[in-house]
């Protein structure tokens, strides 16, 4: 096979999430199981990290996977979905699995994967521990797909795990409520494994809590120790202060400039002291790099990246109301002289529940990425109509982008994003 016949095979054999929706979500470990044991349990080939939650997940891990490389230990990272290239899925210290590699996994396991009939998913998280095993890497940090009890992820026997923000997101299947969705996510809580959560939110905080007492597993809300200044966050560097309890702790000069950030690192810092405990090369000096070169080391794209200057063009994978509201307050800081918005969603979220957050004064351009999951950008025009919303419909999200550039003045702000697919369309990404 060639690697072009392989990730067709990927795409068009199995059932994908980020393409059709929930059809594709399978509701037990059973299959996961049953492909890792085919390939000599390779997850318990490597020590591993585990992240979940909302927002931040994906930050959060390219972070920790950034330190403990600069602390001198070979590091698999595995995050999903990817923008440009399946392959940006599985990584290695920063590099990205080979062509060559995929093939080889789907031709070795195809008969397998025929019989067992696994989701995309299950198949690319199999790929990934048979690859980190291959490599024989010493951490592999994992981030959740979607929820975290019965993600396919999970079945790693982690060194310590991160859960980091709670929002609404995926409700028709980790449940309507904040304290369900957290309960899903909190299924990721192993006994006598450590967790850290980023924020101690109130009305999800009991439900980690009592996880943690069930399995006996140390728990340390970040937010309780720590308090992150953003001193400068200006183009594309920011500069976080963080004290613990009061006491100047931490200065980080970042390349991951959204404000968001701060209670990602937050999460990060506290995930990593914990395991300096045990793994003593993970130290301060390496914890301060690490995360300052964090997009460098691991090729992270699309968390409030700019992609030109005049007029000033920046563009983000949230997409959900809790990420929404960390892009809007941070575009208001801006002040631009005109704010243009190329927009788009996937068509299972709750749009007007986003929409109402948007900022009215902007002029709005509605697309829609390549994907059968994707809102019809007529429909989503529509729904930003009565919640308020100006602008017009252009379906591509190429052409969308080019046609606020080609309205904007210099002093203009244009941003991308209300999907991950959306972003990964952006040919200046």
């Amino acid at each position: 096979m060639t690697y072009r016949e392989t990730i067709d095979f990927l795409y068009g054999a199995l059932p994908m999430y980020q393409r059709v929706g929930v059809s594709a979500f399978k509701k037990d470990l059973t299959n996961i199981i049953i492909l890792c044991k085919q390939l000599g349990n390779p997850q318990k080939k490597f020590k591993s990290v585990h992240v979940a939650g909302t927002n931040g997940k994906g930050s959060s891990s390219h972070m920790i996977a950034a330190v403990l490389q600069m602390a001198g230990f070979k590091v698999g990272l595995y995050t999903s979905p990817h923008l440009k290239s399946f392959t940006e899925r599985i990584r290695v210290n920063g590099r990205e699995i080979g062509e060559t590699d995929v093939v080889d996994f789907v031709e070795r396991t195809k008969g397998l994967i025929e019989k067992v009939k696994p989701s995309f998913f299950e198949t690319t998280v199999a790929m990934a521990f048979d690859f980190f095993a291959r490599q024989k890497v010493d951490f592999a940090v994992v981030e959740v797909g979607l929820g975290g009890r019965l993600d396919s992820t999970n079945i790693i026997e982690p060194e310590i795990c991160l859960i980091t923000n709670i929002s609404y997101d995926h409700k028709n299947i980790l449940g309507d409520t904040l304290v369900e969705i957290a309960g899903e996510k909190a299924g990721i809580i192993k006994e006598g494994i450590p967790v850290v959560v980023s924020e101690r939110q109130p009305e999800v905080a009991p439900v980690f809590t009592a996880r943690a007492r069930e399995m006996n597993a140390p728990l340390a809300f970040a937010s309780d120790e720590f308090r992150t200044e953003i001193v400068e966050n200006w183009g594309e560097k920011a500069i976080f202060k963080v004290s613990r309890n009061g006491a100047p702790a931490y200065a980080i000069e970042s390349s991951l400039t959204g404000d968001y950030q701060a209670f990602n690192i937050q999460g990060t810092l506290k995930t990593l002291e914990i395991l300096a405990g045990k793994f003593p090369a993970i130290d301060k000096e390496a914890i301060i790099k690490g995360v300052a070169a964090a997009k460098e080391l691991t090729g992270l794209k699309g968390r409030w990246q700019i992609l030109r200057k005049e007029p000033l063009a920046i563009c983000d994978t949230a997409h959900n109301e809790g990420g929404i509201a960390y892009i809007v307050r941070q575009l208001m800081a801006y002040h631009p002289r005109r704010l243009r918005i190329v927009f788009g969603m996937a068509k299972d979220k709750e749009a007007d529940a986003i929409l109402r957050m948007l900022p009215k004064e902007a002029y709005y351009y509605f697309c829609q990425a390549d994907i059968p999951r994707a809102m019809d950008a007529g429909t989503l025009a529509m729904k930003a109509s009565e919640n308020g919303l100006k602008g017009e419909v252009e379906r591509s999200v190429t052409r969308a982008y080019a046609k606020a550039v080609a309205d904007s003045s210099p002093n203009d702000m244009i941003f991308i994003g209300g999907s991950n697919f959306v972003v990964a369309e952006l040919d200046a990404l």
